[in-house]
């Protein structure tokens, strides 16, 4: 990378960790509000005509590790957008655990996701909308995260 390309990769790594705290934003409500529901804070998912939100959120699959799932992705999101925040900050947008940590944020939650979707599909035939909304966050994180592995291993070459 030349010495003229370095602000410019450095922009486009803050402009994708601002659409990367965009989206974490976005999950962070959506969890949020299926957390509120599987708590018990008010009756129903708004879902459409069908039922299948509530079926889904009702399953076993609903709880991870004895905590449920849309608590895990409360957490998941806000630590993403803690990431994401941090790695806009001029002292820290250059660190490697920085982007390594967002990475491995990234990674997990696209796996989760995948995880979550298949056992909708494939076991409970049954799809909550606000789950896929939920999974297409953490995918395009995901992507966005994983675009700039390729800048980073530049980085590292040149360094």
């Amino acid at each position: 990378m030349s010495p003229t390309s370095a602000p410019e990769a450095s922009r486009a790594t803050v402009r994708r960790r601002m659409g990367v705290a965009v989206l974490a934003l976005v999950g962070l409500f959506l969890s949020l509000y299926l957390l509120l529901y599987h708590l018990g804070f008010y009756g129903g998912l708004v879902c459409g005509t069908t039922h299948s939100c509530e079926y889904v959120q009702a399953s076993r699959f609903s709880r991870f590790l004895g905590q449920p799932v849309a608590g895990w992705g409360v957490a998941w999101y806000a630590l993403v957008l803690t990431a994401a925040l941090l790695g806009m900050q001029p002292a820290l947008s250059g660190r490697g655990w920085l982007a390594t940590a967002l990475s491995l944020l990234a990674v997990g939650g696209f796996a989760f996701s995948i995880y979550l979707t298949s056992t909708e599909v494939f076991v409970l035939h049954a799809v909550c909308r606000w789950c896929v909304g939920s999974a297409v966050i953490a995918t395009t994180i995901f992507v966005l995260v994983a675009w700039g592995w390729g800048e980073r291993a530049e980085e590292v070459e040149e360094g």
